[in-house]
Formats: structure tokens, C-alpha cells, sequence
């Protein structure tokens, strides 16, 4: 384990993230992909370690945002599927063909463009648009199109399509009718792969007939509201740094905040350059099991909690203590649970138990 000279770093729990993925299996059993989402260093989780637990756990596919993420992983094991779920650009699929990446398909120009290449063993998934209108295919005319353009070139893998609005089972089944009218014109029996994602769709509808892959992001963690027991698996820590007695003053950059009766300031070793941003001020953190404020505005490394007379110098102090508390700073900081664990910085190190 790499040194820890700051005593700030996250805490990563393996052994929890084992028992979530293995409740998300067993809920969705009847599927034969289950495929990790493992972008954004597996949502701020962080490194092959993470990776190879939720093979170990019985992840047997994974998907990614880049190409880089997709070379990283291979580097580390030359057997898991993995799918780019963004674009590869197409001077760059040789690199997809040598470490047997699959590539989305995601328009008919696409299509076009890549098979006009040596393609015969490279791996594809077509995207389907179903009205989230980020990438994907939106007609059926369209879809015929790349399907018949790939067919003979390509190994078509997989087909797929993202549910952005799970909460909403309306607009959920509205997509589902919208995925079959954009396949009608293909025979979805000839693809091997038909995966739905994300978490809170696993985890509150019925798997279809036809599908038999499912995504896995934010669930893997324990972040979803759901009837499934989830186990927290991502903390932040750090420690008292130095602690200051003010009588009268102010704090912090641009002086702001101002203190006008004795007060003990605790300076904490962690600032928005690790993921902590200005708009944690006021939101509490943990020191000894209890709340304590932050005040004054966070700087680049260090930020300012307002303490009491329990608190010493090197307590340590939980930034980001547990899912609950992820969700409380997501609703504090107007954002999602996925951006407070995206946010945290690749120069907190990771401590994997």
C-alpha cells in the first residue's frame, strides 16, 4: 500500500461491494450478462482492484465510457468483455480490433464510416436512442441501415439502449415500446447480447423475453433506494490538522465568514483540488461520531470545520462517512449521489479493505 503522507485518502470496501453485487445477481438471476458500468474509474471508486473484485463477485462483463478506460482494463486482463459505450473515433479502431474491444454503433454515419475498413473481427454493439437523445439510433430505417452496412463486416455482439428515467414507469414503458418499434425491421434473435440498463431499471422491472443482459452502476455501491439491504462500500477521510482559538475575526478566504465570540476552528488537510468544492460549506461532517460544520469558504487543500472542546489535534474525521451521508451531501450540494464520488480526486489515495 502506497504511503498516506497527508492522512487523507477514501476508503474503499471490497468486501461490501462483494455483497451488492452478489444481492444484484441473485435479484436479477434470470439475466445472462450482468455488466458492470465501470466508467469514471468505476465511479470514483478507483482501480483494477475494484475491477477484479467484481469479476470475483460474478460480474461477467464490462462496460466503459472511453477507449482509455477500456486499455486500462485490458492491460490488467486479457479475457473480460468489455464494451465502449462512447465513441471510438475511427482512426482509432485498430486499437479495438488488437485488444478485442467492442465498439458502439451509435448512427447510421457511423456505420458507414467504419465499413469501409477491415473490420472483420471487430466486436459491435448498436446503440439504440429511446428518448434519452444523448447517442444512438432513432429510426428504424436507420438501424436497418447499419445492421445490413455491419452484418458481413463486423461481429455483431449486442444491441442495447439506456433507461434515463427509471423512477418513471410511463416513460419507462414508453421506451421499451419505442426500443421494439426501432428493431422492428432486424431480427433481434441473431444478436447474441440484448442488455438494458441502469440500476434502478434492474432492480424494478421484469426482465423482458428478449433481453438478456442488464447494466449495473450506482446499485454495485449501495446508492439506490431500493427494497435490497445495500451495504455502504465508499468513505473520505482525513484528520485534524491544527486547531485554532479565535476570538474575534474572520475566516478563510475573503474573510466571509466573521466570528464574534471564542471559537475553536479545526483545519482539515482535504480542499476542492480532492473533490471537496465550495458549496460543502456548512455541510457537516463526522469527527468522533459527531457533527461538526464546515465554515469559511473550502480552499484548494484545506477546508475549516467549526469544533468543540471534544475535538484533539489528529482526530480523525470522516468527510464522507457512508451512504447516508452521500445522500445528504448530494441533496446539500444540489447534485447526485454519482457526483459525489465522481468528484473526489485521483490525488486522495485509495485504501481498498
Amino acid at each position: 500500500m502506497e504511503k498516506i503522507y497527508r492522512q487523507t485518502y477514501a476508503e474503499i470496501n471490497l468486501s461490501n461491494l462483494d455483497y451488492n453485487i452478489k444481492l444484484l445477481i441473485e435479484n436479477a438471476k434470470d439475466y445472462k450478462y450482468h455488466i458492470a458500468a465501470v466508467k469514471a474509474d468505476c465511479y470514483g471508486h478507483h482501480g483494477y482492484p475494484v475491477v477484479k473484485q467484481m469479476l470475483a463477485s460474478g460480474i461477467n462483463f464490462l462496460a466503459v465510457s472511453s477507449l482509455e478506460e477500456a486499455l486500462e482494463i485490458r492491460n490488467n486482463n486479457k479475457e473480460i468483455p468489455i464494451l465502449c459505450l462512447g465513441i471510438v473515433m475511427p482512426e482509432f479502431i485498430n486499437e479495438c480490433l488488437k485488444n478485442k474491444i467492442a465498439v458502439t454503433i451509435s448512427s447510421a454515419e457511423y456505420a458507414e464510416t467504419i465499413s469501409k475498413m477491415a473490420i472483420k473481427d471487430l466486436i459491435v454493439h448498436f446503440k439504440v436512442n429511446t428518448g434519452m437523445n444523448r447517442l444512438g439510433i432513432s429510426s428504424p430505417e436507420d438501424l436497418l441501415k447499419a445492421y445490413n452496412l455491419l452484418k458481413d463486416k463486423a461481429i455483431i455482439e449486442g444491441i442495447y439502449t439506456h433507461m434515463y428515467i427509471a423512477h418513471d414507469k410511463d416513460k419507462t414503458n414508453e421506451q421499451i415500446q419505442e426500443f421494439e418499434r426501432i428493431t422492428q425491421n432486424i431480427n433481434l434473435k441473431e444478436i447474441p447480447i440484448i442488455h438494458f440498463g441502469g440500476s434502478e431499471y434492474s432492480l424494478n422491472y421484469p426482465k423482458l423475453n428478449y433481453v438478456n443482459g442488464v447494466r449495473y452502476g450506482l446499485a454495485m455501491y449501495g446508492l439506490v433506494d431500493c427494497h435490497l439491504p445495500f451495504k455502504s462500500t465508499f468513505s473520505v477521510y482525513s484528520h485534524v490538522y491544527q486547531i485554532n482559538n479565535i476570538d474575534k475575526g474572520t475566516l478563510g478566504y475573503d474573510g466571509e465568514y466573521e466570528i464574534n465570540e471564542p471559537t475553536k476552528i479545526a483545519v482539515v488537510p482535504i480542499g476542492y483540488a480532492d473533490g471537496i468544492l465550495r458549496c460543502n460549506t456548512g455541510r457537516y461532517v463526522y469527527i468522533n461520531d459527531k457533527k461538526y460544520p464546515i465554515v469559511g469558504k473550502v480552499c484548494m487543500d484545506m477546508l475549516f470545520v467549526k469544533i468543540d472542546d471534544s475535538v484533539k489535534l489528529n482526530d480523525k474525521v470522516a468527510i464522507i462517512k457512508d451512504n447516508e451521508h452521500i445522500k445528504y451531501i448530494a441533496q446539500y450540494t444540489h447534485t447526485n449521489n454519482h457526483e459525489i464520488l465522481c468528484l473526489i480526486s485521483k490525488r486522495v489515495p485509495r485504501v481498498y479493505i
